[in-house]
């Protein structure tokens, strides 16, 4: 959490209170005025879908607020589970709208740029094809994709929401509706992969219920692989996240079908891995390139299918301080040695085989997908 974060937090308890959002739209008013001769594409919000759950259900993320029984490896001593996720989801969302209605009306015919919100993006998937799993997948997504999508599209949260969560759900006013609605003019996408869900129904019947139990779904696979052994406490994470690449397909199959085909920009996809104990090098991330090339396939068959997707991101171009991580898992297609005084960065097989892709080759892409990269690449669809 940053100084100016904290200022909020403390003066009136931050994105709890709807006071948040006159201040973000006066900071998104800075910021248009200052740098919107230069800066085209702009993101009001990353990964608001996130934000609410670590901080304020689970208490993992800043300001590491949560309840009992609900709290993530943290011991809770201030906030409410149950209800603060979805008032702070909701204060993000009128956030981003509001910041979206200044810059059409004030800057956006001067300027000429776009704006729009980034959301994570995980593909729930049932993990059997029984009717209640089937259901519960696409629970999983309306909560997870639809909590901000549903909204923006339709104007309001979805119904599965509005009917498992019930008075803690924030009500949008007919205004609100109407500002939410089309308040955006493409759709960021974080998308590693996809998680197997299958129906807990029973967690309705709970009289204390956080955002998870409100899904009422258990999860049977996790996003990134965890070792335990005996002698550990806690889990840690594995060597990197699964592919599944067909995540990616339905995802945007997904966004096509239930919400109108919005234009789409991958800003974050990615394999991570631990570091080599021992302080070595990790220069041979075959795994990685093929991460890339599968996942690259994959958004080009989209685009094939239909799908409007204008650009992708590589998370990301060289290893950093990951925020839930810190520097335990790394994603760059650059290394870096963070045991050198100049941070010595050295290029891995994933960045020779992505410069390759960029620059028009193909890198081993199948001969379907490689023939629609050389009109692709040569643009802007593509890029870093």
């Amino acid at each position: 959490m940053s100084s100016s974060d904290m200022a909020l937090q403390d003066e009136y308890n931050g994105l709890l209170s709807p006071r948040i959002i006159d201040d973000f739209t006066a900071y998104a008013d800075v910021c248009f005025r200052s740098f919107g001769d230069r800066v085209k594409h702009w993101i009001t919000v990353n990964e608001p879908n996130i934000e609410p759950i670590g901080g304020y259900d689970q208490g993992y993320l800043p300001p590491r607020r949560c309840s009992y029984p609900f709290g993530l490896g943290v011991t809770c001593t201030h906030g409410n589970s149950t209800t603060e996720p979805y008032a702070v989801a909701h204060h993000l969302l009128l956030a981003h709208a509001s910041a979206v209605s200044l810059y059409r009306r004030k800057y956006q015919g001067e300027q000429g740029g776009r704006i729009g919100l980034t959301l994570l993006a995980w593909w729930y998937e049932p993990a059997t094809q029984k009717p209640e799993d089937v259901e519960a997948a696409a629970r999983a997504n309306d909560f997870s994709l639809g909590w901000f999508m549903h909204p923006l599209v339709y104007g309001d949260y979805p119904p599965v929401m509005k009917r498992n969560v019930g008075a803690r759900l924030p009500s949008l006013t007919a205004r609100d509706s109407a500002m939410v609605r089309g308040s955006l003019d493409f759709v960021g996408i974080n998308q590693y992969g996809a998680i197997l869900v299958e129906a807990d129904l029973g967690q309705l019947d709970r009289d204390l219920r956080d955002y998870y139990g409100d899904m009422a779904t258990n999860f049977v696979t996790v996003p990134f692989e965890s070792t335990v052994t005996r002698n550990q406490q806690v889990p840690r994470l594995g060597l990197r996240n699964h592919e599944a690449p067909w995540a990616l397909s339905k995802l945007l199959e997904h966004l096509q079908t239930h919400y109108g085909n919005p234009p789409v920009m991958i800003h974050e996809n990615g394999a991570g891995h631990e570091p080599d104990p021992s302080g070595g090098f990790l220069y041979d991330d075959e795994f990685r390139a093929h991460f890339l090339r599968v996942y690259v396939e994959a958004a080009l068959a989209s685009v094939r299918n239909g799908s409007d997707l204008r650009g992708y991101f590589v998370w990301s171009f060289m290893d950093v301080f990951e925020f839930l991580f810190s520097y335990r898992f790394r994603f760059g297609l650059y290394g870096v040695d963070f045991a050198a005084d100049n941070r010595t960065r050295y290029a891995r097989r994933s960045a020779r085989w992505y410069a390759g892709f960029l620059r028009g080759g193909g890198g081993d892409l199948t001969p379907a997908a490689a023939a629609s990269v050389s009109t692709r690449t040569h643009g802007s669809t593509y890029s870093e």
